[in-house]
């Protein structure tokens, strides 16, 4: 009976048909809307070119000097330490977690944990985590992911250094575009006292959803900007689009879009491969797990996620730990669930969003998901810059104690290849 009913799932290909009539109706608003805004930068081909160009790390040097030359040093010396080896190598780590007996230890490379740190928001904090590195012999993560109004770091010449210095460490980074549901898109929604309105969605209503593909290709070929998050059903089709049209756009689906079950993931995932290329990418390369997922969640979803030729394209992104304020019922640590998952399920990132909870609940300040909406000026008027600071230093902490349990367990970790890989 089950075979049976399993039958009566199968698309018929006039319905798959149905979809290129829309798409190709050049009648069609929405998709006209949508080639328009593309157009206004050129063919595909031109886009990417653009976009190679702004990347190149000359270029973006040149444009960190023009707003503030005194980030330069700080990209020499990260240049410096990289090509003086100064930073721990990944064998080198694993005998000083377990000494002799590290080189004799056949590690699960193929399974592989990606060090994700979130948010580093300002290009000092990167240089502050890289010294910290130094002085301990740690690991610096090998993915960042950033919250900062691209607007006030362009201004302020964060934007372009901070893309400079993950070419010198190799990492991969994702920024956050300015139209998202925080951005006052949704005119009827404020604070916490409208929280409820939050829950169907994270607000890029009507026009804003075209306003993001918009403002994302002003990036990606004014500074190479690639990856970006992407909170909304309309602007993962957009990019979904995007990409097979031929623009080289990649982006991570974020925690706030609430993927929290197998099914959830089967319906974005299906979407992705109904428009991948044919060399079967997707610009769907970091999906970021809700809180409440577990390792059952990570297991079933493999299964699909490796019949639909993902299994390397898309990333699991997986929150260890929070921030102590503001997102979840602490204590939150779910280091030991991925100790678990992570010698079976390939291609994740443990990303670590917080300190562990007993450091968190010790500071004056814990560490708040509010904070990433705070503009810097404030933020240093107020005082909370050291806070701030030691809250980035606390999750880099946690990090490290994370990469530390995957060793002594002969698993791997990915930290920033250009340092610890070579």
């Amino acid at each position: 009976m089950i075979e049976e009913l399993r039958q009566r799932l199968k698309i018929p290909t006039e319905q798959l048909e149905a979809i290129n009539e829309v798409l190709l109706d050049p009648n069609m608003e929405a998709i006209n809307s949508f080639l328009e805004i593309v157009a206004r930068y050129g063919t595909p081909e031109e886009i990417n070119r653009k976009a190679d160009k702004a990347r190149q790390l000359d270029a973006l040097r040149k444009k960190t000097e023009a707003i503030n030359p005194e980030y330069l040093k700080d990209l020499d010396w990260l240049t410096e330490q990289r090509d003086n080896n100064a930073f721990i190598s990944e064998a080198d780590y694993r005998r000083r977690v377990l000494g002799d007996k590290a080189d004799k230890m056949k590690f699960k490379d193929e399974y592989a944990v990606t060090l994700e740190l979130s948010a580093c928001q300002y290009f000092p904090w990167l240089i502050e985590i890289a010294k910290r590195a130094l002085d301990r012999q740690e690991l610096v993560p090998g993915r960042f992911i950033r919250v900062r109004r691209m607007k006030e770091q362009e201004a302020d010449g964060d934007l372009p250094a901070f893309a400079a210095a993950m070419q010198i460490i190799g990492s991969s980074f994702v920024e956050t575009l300015d139209t998202k549901g925080t951005d006052g898109s949704n005119v009827h929604l404020g604070g916490p006292e409208t929280i409820t309105g939050y829950f169907g969605g994270v607000g890029q209503p009507n026009e804003h959803a075209l306003q993001w593909l918009d403002e994302y290709l002003y990036y990606y070929t004014t500074y190479g900007t690639r990856q970006v998050l992407n909170v909304n059903p309309g602007t993962i089709l957009l990019g979904i689009l995007l990409h097979r049209l031929g623009v080289d756009m990649e982006y991570k689906i974020s925690v706030y879009t609430g993927h929290d079950n197998p099914y959830a993931a089967m319906w974005t995932l299906f979407a992705a491969k109904l428009f991948s290329r044919q060399d079967g990418t997707s610009p769907l390369i970091g999906f970021n797990w809700s809180n409440s997922v577990n390792n059952e969640t990570m297991e079933i979803t493999d299964q699909f996620r490796k019949s639909l030729d993902f299994e390397e394209v898309v990333r699991y992104e997986h929150h260890i730990v929070e921030t102590y304020k503001s997102i979840v019922i602490q204590p939150y640590n779910r280091r030991d669930e991925l100790l678990e998952i992570a010698d079976h399920v390939a291609n994740i990132s443990a990303k670590h969003e917080g300190a562990d909870p007993e450091v968190d609940v010790t500071r004056e300040h814990p560490s708040d998901i509010l904070d990433y909406f705070r503009e810097k000026e404030e933020i240093i008027a107020s005082g909370d810059w050291g806070h701030l600071t030691l809250n980035l230093l606390d999750k880099f902490d946690s990090l490290n104690k994370t990469a530390w349990q995957l060793t002594e367990r002969g698993l791997s970790f990915i930290a920033a290849p250009n340092l610890h890989h070579k």
